[in-house]
């Protein structure tokens, strides 16, 4: 190991940063806003009618902003799936499964809304049709940017993590 000197030092914090790669960061933007949606489920009056929230099922009445059903399971997902977002985030292969396989999940989720009635108690998560068409679009955009999301640095050589 080299000793520590006056150009010494600037070459050991050069090589000691850390690069996120576009895809690390998308990954890590659409991890932090699970998280962030999970905890806004928490919090009355960014979720409406917040006193009538079940645990899980369809007789869960609360709307997250008024307009998505939530219940304590459905924000504890959000922030589980936060959580493996940024964690999954530090490296390009994870980042990308995430996006990818995130999105597939994301996609069964529309299918179970869109096969599942409403207000059967097999809609145990819950979703309305507006959750639905959400996870539409969250499973097309995370799979098109996991697909898609470059993994390497602007300069074309690959991230080290």
């Amino acid at each position: 190991m080299p000793r520590a000197g006056p150009g010494n030092c600037a070459r050991i914090t050069e090589t000691s940063r850390t690069t996120r790669t576009p895809v690390q960061f998308v990954a890590a933007a659409v991890g932090a806003v699970f998280l962030l949606v999970g905890i806004a489920g928490f919090i009355p009056g960014v979720t409406t009618h917040y006193d009538e929230m079940s645990f899980a099922g369809h007789d869960s009445m609360a709307k997250l902003l008024g307009l998505f059903m939530v219940s304590v399971l459905h924000n504890i997902v959000h922030l589980l799936f936060g959580v493996a977002g940024l964690a999954l985030a530090r490296t390009n292969g994870g980042a990308r499964g995430f996006l990818i396989w995130g999105g597939v999940v994301y996609l069964a989720l529309w299918l179970y809304g869109a096969i599942v009635p409403q207000d059967s108690a097999a809609n145990f998560v819950p979703v309305n049709g507006a959750d639905n068409w959400l996870h539409l679009g969250l499973a097309l955009g995370m799979v098109a940017l996991g697909i898609f999301a470059p993994s390497t640095e602007r300069g074309g050589a690959t991230a080290r993590m």
